[in-house]
């Protein structure tokens, strides 16, 4: 161990640049390396506080009022998820800190309830607590940054963040009168536009075509249909048992859900193209290259680096930034270019040191632009589809996207150390989060050559 240190010492005598008026000195240090579990260096004090992932479960997600949890209660998406995390980990229920539930449609107090039922039926005690959260359509996303942060503070070692949406049970729509004073306010007047209105608004302003929005969309199931085929998703997807009632008879007839049922692998850029815009006349937004309305739950369990290691738990993950941004509510798609370079800077790192992009498809015409307006590597992002195939069950998108990132990760192994999950967010805003392979090492092998002799980063210029 002190051998390695004492290498570092050397190499970075070697580095030191030059005297000069600009005191470097203090930049360069021997350092133990805070990369994962099979870097061979020893740890700082810090390692240990890491936040980590130790498993991330979906169900599959199934579309709305037509698909598989049709006749499922919301509370019985989520339980599933739960109950895993705990049954596949030997993790004591009794440790849980808490549970952070993002769900957006339902009733606040009913869906808290319902979720407070679900942990029950899991077999968590009366003593875990539980809440919900919403920020729209990033809430799994942000129950899984507000227990990191819980978990950084303190006020507790385990927990869980979770996602849940029934759009069968809860569909969009709008409660009550609207604030007459909203007609003052232009910004607020954009709040309320149809999501598949600010799609067109980012067609329009950034010139993305009908074409290539299709084209993402056939993409997006081309993709999802072959790690279906190939078992990709067998390590994520929580089977569910569930029924089924025919809507003519009454009858009831048990089922398991154990695949997504809205991918459609023969979908065609020529199918596409006859349908008819659904927001604007002369629009490019249609039910084929839009997000699906879905059902789907979904659960990630995190401790401290320490707790895992003292469990002999394998990381999956470790969580290292978190950020949320607003935009213009008329044009909200744009939130993940806005989001990912914030939350990919506090990571220290740049965007071409990301491996892999999950990126929520909430709309052809938003996912198209964000790719292009980061200069993203097509290859790196959403590798096994989308919401355009799976579906956008609001809440649990975020920790569906977490769940599948890290496994396709953990997949790819040492080649793939950075992932980034992203998604724009109803009333003009976007989320990122920035997490590390679990088994990440140092070897730099996808490290980047250097194009100059500066020995500074490129956020330090």
């Amino acid at each position: 161990m002190e051998k390695a240190i004492n290498r570092q010492r050397v190499l970075l005598d070697h580095l030191r640049p030059s005297p000069s008026p600009h005191n470097f000195e203090s930049t360069l240090s021997a350092s133990a390396c805070l990369a994962g579990d099979s870097a061979a260096y020893q740890r700082t004090s810090a390692f240990g506080d890491d936040v980590v992932i130790v498993a991330a479960y979906r169900t599959p997600l199934c579309k709305s009022k037509r698909g598989g949890f049709k006749d499922t209660h919301a509370d019985d998406l989520l339980a599933p998820v739960l109950k895993a995390l705990i049954e596949k980990t030997n993790v004591d229920p009794r440790e849980v800190g808490d549970i952070v539930v993002g769900s957006v449609l339902a009733p606040g107090s009913q869906r808290a309830s319902e979720c407070r039922m679900a942990a029950f039926y899991a077999g968590f005690p009366e003593t875990v607590p539980i809440r919900t959260v919403n920020r729209q359509c990033s809430s799994g996303l942000q129950a899984v940054a507000d227990v990191v942060a819980s978990i950084k503070a303190g006020f507790y070692e385990i927990g869980i963040g979770a996602g849940l949406e029934s759009m069968t049970i809860n569909p969009m729509t709008w409660d009550g009168d609207v604030n007459p004073k909203v007609k003052d306010f232009q910004k607020a007047q954009d709040c309320l536009l149809p999501m598949g209105v600010t799609s067109e608004n980012v067609a329009h302003c950034f010139g993305v075509t009908r074409q290539e929005q299709d084209q993402a969309a056939v993409d997006s199931h081309r993709k999802a249909a072959a790690a279906t085929a190939s078992g990709r998703f067998k390590d994520e997807i929580i089977p569910v048992p569930t029924k089924i009632v025919d809507p003519k008879t009454g009858d009831e007839k048990p089922i398991v859900i154990s695949v997504d049922d809205g991918i459609r692998p023969n979908t065609s850029l020529t199918e596409l193209g006859k349908l008819k815009p659904l927001f604007k006349k002369d629009g490019t937004t249609t039910a084929g290259n839009s997000s699906q309305v879905s059902d789907g739950a979904g659960a990630v369990l995190l401790m401290k680096r320490s707790v895992a290691m003292r469990k002999g738990l394998p990381i999956l993950g470790v969580f290292r930034t978190f950020t949320a941004v607003g935009v213009d509510p008329a044009i909200m798609g744009v939130g993940p270019a806005v989001a990912i370079p914030f939350a990919v800077k506090a990571a220290g790192l740049e965007l071409e040191d990301i491996d892999l992009f999950e990126i929520n498809e909430a709309f052809a015409s938003q996912f198209v632009y964000c790719r292009k307006k980061l200069e993203l590597d097509s290859q790196k992002i959403n590798v096994n589809g989308g919401a355009m195939a799976f579906g956008h069950p609001l809440g649990a998108t975020g920790a569906r996207c977490v769940a599948t990132l890290l496994h396709e990760m953990k997949r790819r192994g040492r080649d793939c150390r950075f992932g980034v999950v992203s998604m724009c967010i109803g009333t003009g805003m976007g989320a990122a989060a920035v997490f590390e392979r679990g088994d990440g090492c140092d070897e730099l092998c996808n490290g980047r050559k250097v194009k100059s002799n500066s020995l500074l980063s490129k956020d330090s210029r």
